[in-house]
């Protein structure tokens, strides 16, 4: 208990939010490599994702893909790419092992949402003339952004926490606090570091999951609150017919 008092004041001491250095110039640094990271790796997978789940073609192509880039160790991938770009590039390199390790997310997200659609639906648009491009925009795009919301959720919190990695190359973000606080052995220093990135992320994924929930179209929400309500008025039944 010591050691998390010791954290929370260190965290909310307000010399520690001012300067060059300050906490709200790491938070905005590291918001920042996030953004970008996920904007640029959106740009490539969900494109991407969306032809695949449109065409139904090359699936397994981008499943192995994203097996591939789930694999990477973040950390090497980073130094690696440091030393292959130089040291006047590590902003570059940084932002590329972040985009690589969001892409997996984006890609599923993407996908899914079309494949998780009704095939009867689409088969309805074709019949009622809309061509291949009104069935993409006006169709699939609309009822799969639930689960591609929900790609970007998981994105967000994978290069979130993974950003602070980013401090190892002397670029910043609230990894710094975490890895000094380890060299100086002031332990209620990278405890309050840690701390600031889980809420960070909490706060991320709670509107983002504002976001997932708003983005399923209200005919869709409805029929899935009145299935569950028939579920449940059949499980009342079934438990009142056992006793």
């Amino acid at each position: 208990m010591n050691l998390l008092s010791d954290a929370l004041k260190w965290l909310v001491a307000p010399e520690q939010w001012e300067g060059k250095d300050g906490l709200a110039v790491l938070l905005g640094q590291h918001l920042l490599f996030t953004f970008i990271s996920v904007v640029i790796a959106g740009a490539i997978a969900i494109p991407v994702g969306w032809a695949i789940g449109h065409t139904g073609k090359g699936r397994e192509i981008a499943v192995g893909a994203a097996g591939i880039a789930r694999a990477v160790p973040s950390f090497g991938l980073l130094i690696l790419l440091v030393l292959l770009l130089g040291v006047t590039h590590k902003p570059e390199a940084a932002v590329l092992a972040f985009v690589v390790l969001a892409i997996p997310s984006l890609l599923a997200g993407a996908y899914t949402g079309f494949e998780a659609i009704d095939r009867k639906t689409i088969d309805a648009a074709r019949a009622m003339g809309m061509t291949e491009w009104q069935i993409l925009f006006q169709v699939e795009i609309p009822l799969g952004l639930s689960l591609l919301v929900g790609g970007i959720r998981a994105a967000v919190l994978q290069v979130v926490a993974t950003v602070t990695i980013a401090a190892y190359v002397n670029l910043g973000g609230l990894g710094l606090p975490i890895i000094t606080g380890l060299n100086l052995r002031r332990f209620d220093m990278v405890l309050g570091g840690a701390l600031l990135v889980a809420v960070v992320a909490l706060l991320l994924d709670m509107l983002l999951a504002i976001g997932q929930k708003a983005a399923v179209p209200r005919a869709l929400g409805s029929k899935q609150r009145k299935v569950r309500t028939q579920d449940s008025k059949t499980s009342l039944v079934q438990e009142k017919e056992l006793t």
